[in-house]
């Protein structure tokens, strides 16, 4: 036997007992009790900031919340890829400026770094941030602002700290189907591509998924191109398909589901389908109705989104070849009005925010179907709209 030979046999032989080693470690116990820690993003009077939990993945128990870091109106968050410092849309500390703030994450700890405005002081910036990400590379993030139509660069430091706002992009127009919410643009969602070469911005008022060409060395962003969704939809969140293939946008106003085929090369979006939330039937139950966040499993199977009002999941079955879904249940949240939820790491549990009830409650995850079951698991944190894991 060749040496080259004997060194592919014993290169297989690690291998194959590393790969027994980790199976092993992913059946035990031990390994199915890790806690995963649990951001809230707040949005209410009663509110102080940023709060904390623990999942046990096990047993899917929420530990009691605690305050992490008073900040005024944190409401969606993000987590540096480092998983070092976490970001919120929130008032500078210090000031009566609506902006981006930053905290250095230890453990549990959540330590002030520094903030940034979003407005210049002529006008931008009305009502503040409504959503924010953070590019692959950490070295910028981008904001969405509802109210003031617009989209916000801020450069990120070594050490993640926030750097001048140094580009807002405004969006123009308004499709006009839905009368008193769609005269004006309103960016509502900001995120990436998996390499980062693409921004995508959902916006409610233009019925449209504004793209955007990312420029990593300059840190900003150019107007590459768009994607309509049906007349009145009002696009909100996104989210993609773990293999990149595919994007699934949210509307808002229409409670429905739009599927595209997402194409990484050309940065272009082609509609597939558009599958409601609701049925009319279940619409017609409520006074009003409003789709509001939307999550991909962790597997690629499934996809879920949250219906304010009705106050409930929604489940769809995702076909991975074709990327199309077919509605599996709708659970309800045993809360109010489920602005955002979120799935853990491993898929195991969804977690589901009840804003007006001041409400988080857990939910386990069918592994075949993806349907959820109620664990009577709940915690209380006063006006949850943002549930973010720390992987």
């Amino acid at each position: 036997m060749s040496n080259a030979t004997v060194a592919t046999a014993s290169n297989r032989f690690v291998t194959a007992g590393y790969r027994a080693v980790l199976a092993w470690l992913a059946c035990t116990p031990l390994a199915e009790a890790e806690p995963v820690r649990v951001w809230f993003g707040t949005g209410s009077p009663q509110a102080e900031g940023i709060y904390r939990s623990r999942l046990d993945t096990k047993s899917g128990q929420l530990a009691p919340p605690t305050l992490a870091a008073t900040v005024d109106g944190p409401g969606f968050l993000a987590l540096h890829p480092s998983g070092q410092v976490l970001y919120a849309v929130s008032r500078v500390p210090g000031t009566n400026v609506d902006g981006v703030t930053a905290f250095r994450v230890a453990d549990d700890t959540l330590t002030f770094l520094n903030g940034q405005g979003l407005g210049d002081g002529e006008g931008e910036n009305e009502g503040g941030g409504t959503h924010l990400s953070v590019h692959p590379s950490g070295r910028f993030l981008i904001t969405a602002q509802y109210s003031g139509g617009t989209v916000a660069v801020f450069p990120l430091a070594d050490d993640g700290q926030l750097g001048p706002r140094s580009q807002l992009i405004e969006h123009r127009g308004g499709s006009g189907v839905v009368e008193d919410r769609q005269d004006s643009p309103h960016p509502h969602w900001t995120g990436f591509d998996r390499a980062g070469r693409f921004a995508f911005v959902p916006d409610l008022g233009l019925d449209r998924v504004v793209i955007y060409k990312v420029d990593p060395d300059a840190r900003s962003l150019s107007r590459h191109g768009d994607a309509a969704v049906p007349p009145g939809g009002g696009p909100r969140h996104m989210a993609f398909s773990p293999d990149g293939r595919f994007a699934y946008v949210l509307n808002e106003l229409a409670l429905s589901v739009t599927v595209f085929r997402y194409d990484d090369e050309a940065g272009s979006l082609v509609v597939l389908q558009t599958e409601p939330t609701l049925t009319n039937e279940e619409k017609a139950g409520e006074a009003f109705n409003s789709a509001s966040e939307i999550r991909v499993h962790p597997s690629g199977r499934f996809v879920y989104s949250a219906n304010r009002g009705h106050d409930s999941i929604t489940v769809f079955r995702r076909d991975e070849d074709s990327g199309g879904l077919a509605r599996v249940e709708v659970e309800p949240i045993r809360g109010s009005w489920p602005r955002n939820f979120n799935l853990d790491p491993g898929g195991k549990w969804l977690v589901a925010a009840g804003q007006n009830s001041n409400t988080v409650s857990v939910f386990a995850v069918d592994p075949g179907t993806g349907e959820l079951t109620y664990d009577r698991g709940i915690i209380n944190v006063p006006g949850p709209i943002c549930v973010l894991f720390a992987e």
